[in-house]
């Protein structure tokens, strides 16, 4: 293939990523607007500065659409928070995790999207079961890895490292998340969650660090 071939080529899929992208963008505007049920993919094409064809073009529904954008966030979760350095300090290292993940937890518009999969994850169980496997259950299995190779390493004792990775990821959102999920309180302060982070590691190198 010629090099001008390649550039064109190249430049193609630039524009491709870049369209795709903005028509997430719209919908993840539309859903979190009007919520799963009443957004239509007319409002989406609309939000997203597309015509509806083209919409389809790239998604052929907006269940489709939905999974695209959960995907993505879950993708973003499991590259930016649960990708642990093995060579720093475990409590500096489970400070940072649980930091960052308190604060994409508690984002401008995460539990709206969380509340969406809930509500359909009974008539769109494949959803629901996407959301997790892509989501919490990809963090658990990087926190698990994490934590037996440290105690292959000698720094942790022997344990159930899938349990007490479940355990310190919901430990990390006590009394910060929840009460966002049910409308009870708004974002916690960067001191709250830093509060709440720190006890958990705590108790969890309480638990298991290796004397």
């Amino acid at each position: 293939m010629a090099m001008q071939d390649l550039d064109k080529t190249a430049a193609l899929e630039r524009s491709d990523t870049a369209k795709r992208r903005q028509i997430l963008d719209g919908a993840r505007r539309t859903f979190l607007a009007n919520g799963f049920d009443a957004a239509s993919m007319n409002e989406i094409a609309r939000e997203a500065g597309v015509s509806k064809g083209t919409l389809y073009v790239y998604f052929k529904s907006k269940e489709e659409l939905f999974e695209a954008i959960v995907e993505a966030q879950c993708r973003q979760q499991g590259e930016q928070i649960f990708t642990l350095d093995a060579a720093a300090d475990i409590e500096s290292e489970l400070k940072r995790l649980g930091r960052d993940f308190s604060r994409f937890l508690t984002r401008p518009g995460g539990v709206s999207e969380l509340r969406t999969v809930i509500a359909i994850a009974d008539r769109m169980p494949e959803l629901g079961s996407q959301f997790y496997l892509s989501g919490p259950a990809l963090g658990v299995g990087h926190l698990k890895a994490y934590f037996e190779d440290k105690v292959a390493a000698g720094v942790l004792v022997p344990h159930d490292c899938e349990v007490s990775a479940a355990q310190f990821i919901d430990a990390c959102a006590s009394t910060t998340f929840k009460p966002m999920l049910f409308n009870h309180a708004g974002a916690p302060t960067e001191e709250r969650v830093a509060h709440v982070v720190d006890m958990a590691v705590r108790a969890f190198l309480a638990a298991y660090r290796a004397r």
